[in-house]
């Protein structure tokens, strides 16, 4: 499957004084583009949610390899790095636009959670075809 990439540009609001994108803003960009990456899989983050499952956070890291700054364009390229029964990683690579350059690296990983008995579950039980959406994808890069 070909996931095209989440494309978004900087807002004012996201700077520092400095002018340059406050690094908080990149775990938000995370969450945006692997949202974005849910829709174009049309297995949307609300579809999971009402299915019972959501998605535990369990480590975010992020390298920041070259400044953004208001107005910037930026694409965000998002894949599935690792999947196993009950977690997962999904990787992130931020490219602005404009000059192709890599600007930020980063990776989240998750569990998944049944939200009806808050404990983690084992995804393929869970939603058997969104696991297997994802071990399609699974080391894909896009």
């Amino acid at each position: 499957m070909n996931v095209k990439p989440y494309r978004r540009k900087a807002n004012f609001y996201e700077t520092d004084q400095m002018g340059i994108i406050h690094h908080s803003n990149y775990i938000r960009w995370f969450e945006e583009a692997r949202v974005d990456f849910l829709d174009q899989l049309d297995f949307n983050y609300q579809k999971v949610v009402e299915l019972g499952i959501e998605f535990g956070l369990l480590d975010v890291y992020c390298e920041y390899k070259s400044m953004l700054r208001f107005g910037d364009i930026v694409d965000i390229y998002t894949s599935i790095t690792e999947l196993k029964n009950m977690k997962m990683s999904v990787s992130y690579k931020i490219i602005e636009t404009a000059s192709g350059e890599v600007c930020t690296l980063g990776k989240t990983q998750h569990f998944f959670l049944d939200k009806n008995k808050n404990r983690p579950v084992a995804l393929k039980k869970a939603i058997p075809e969104l696991f297997e959406l994802f071990s399609s994808l699974e080391n894909e890069t896009n």
